[in-house]
């Protein structure tokens, strides 16, 4: 064995209520600047992975979906884009990375990495005032604009923006996820891959639930919370330390995955833990967040709670927020009908953190509903920078 440890450039940020690992693509290990196992194994090395005690102590991962993640962003390879931005999701004790979806957070943390490592084109960049940076996202072929702020010159990261599952204020980055809704499935409408607002899933062993499934953001199912024996309001703890409960959600989300055309049998699920998202909604109702904080019935217009790698996320994945948005903004989805129902271009939901409100902008064409743009505010900072050390494991 190699006894010398590689020097990788690398940033470690935060986007959002999330936590990645950014490389610029050149600066990777030649074998890993392309797709393959060599890319999977420094990357999982990188973040600490697998580990079979679940804690990542041998690494830059933290042991949580939020945390278990690496980024990396080039130059674009696609016209009027600034880069490339492609999302690996690091398994935490299983040994691969999922691909198959984009992380919504750290996505506001790709604007910021861009400028300052010289990714996009200086005289497109105000001394003060927002930049526009243009991002294509590789894993699912989707654009994202992201509004950055300046100020002399340098990215901003500083400021009173406060996002409820982030401790401290930070300077606000707007994102529009254009044309978010995926052509995923195979039965049917892009957006609905059934065809349906609702359907009837049968999950044998467990029993049948109305769901309702949508590509868009990322590929999320929703079933209503009292399906479950659940009232939406529930904290991480409430579900997290429920292992049945657990394997109830992800036995739900597997055949849900087949039916949306993800995969093609259900033992596939346990190879694509990123992608689809499950989630749980129900009207609103009075609650204490993680944090402490009173989240009062007038507060939101809808409950929702979603597992990420087959946990309870601490608060919402942005993608996942994209999806709440879209389905909130057609009339007749679970989400909608949680919602109060009726036609809505925004909604505030209530997650296990706080609140969070996201737009979207949903209209029927030919008898399909379709997404042009969803919007919402994230903020990112950057938390260490220089080299990553790592041992070569290809």
């Amino acid at each position: 064995m190699d006894v010398k440890q590689l020097k990788v450039p690398a940033t470690y940020m935060r986007g959002g209520t999330s936590k990645g690992v950014f490389f610029k693509l050149e600066d990777l290990p030649i074998e890993a600047q392309v797709p393959g196992v060599a890319r999977d194994a420094l990357l999982m090395r990188v973040i600490g992975s697998p580990d079979p005690y679940g804690k990542q102590t041998d690494g830059m991962g933290g042991a949580t979906s939020s945390t278990s993640k690496c980024v990396i962003i080039g130059k674009s390879s696609v016209p009027d884009h600034d880069v490339d931005y492609l999302y690996g999701q690091v398994a935490i004790e299983q040994a691969f990375v999922d691909w198959s979806g984009n992380c919504g957070n750290l996505s506001s943390a790709v604007g910021p990495f861009a400028i300052a490592n010289g990714l996009v084109d200086a005289s497109r960049l105000p001394r003060d005032g927002k930049a526009t940076v243009r991002i294509w996202q590789k894993n699912i072929g989707k654009t994202i604009i992201a509004h950055v702020p300046m100020r002399d010159g340098a990215v901003q990261e500083l400021g009173d923006f406060e996002l409820d599952g982030v401790t401290f204020p930070a300077a606000e980055i707007e994102l529009e996820f254009l044309d978010p809704a995926e052509d995923s499935g195979d039965e049917g409408g892009s957006m609905f891959p059934t065809g349906h607002l609702v359907d009837t899933l049968d999950v044998p062993g467990v029993g049948s639930f109305e769901v309702t499934m949508i590509n868009s953001g990322i590929p999320t199912v929703f079933l209503k919370a009292e399906a479950l024996g659940l009232k939406g309001t529930e904290l991480q703890a409430d579900i997290n330390n429920d292992a049945a409960l657990l394997s109830t959600f992800e036995t739900i989300r597997a055949h849900a995955a087949v039916r949306m055309g993800l995969i093609k049998a259900v033992a596939e699920a346990a190879t694509r833990q990123h992608t689809p998202k499950i989630a749980f909604v129900a009207p609103p109702t009075a609650y204490t967040a993680s944090s402490g904080k009173r989240i009062e019935v007038g507060d939101v217009d809808v409950l929702v709670r979603a597992l990420s790698m087959g946990k309870l996320h601490h608060a919402m994945m942005a993608t996942c927020a994209v999806a709440i948005a879209t389905a909130a903004s057609v009339p007749g989805t679970l989400v909608n009908l949680a919602a109060g129902g009726g036609a809505r271009d925004a909604v505030r939901f209530g997650h296990p953190s706080g609140t969070l409100r996201v737009g979207a902008k949903a209209e029927q064409r030919d008898g399909q509903w379709i997404v042009t743009k969803a919007i919402m505010s994230r903020s990112a900072r950057v938390l260490m920078e220089g080299f990553v050390r790592v041992p070569k494991v290809w």
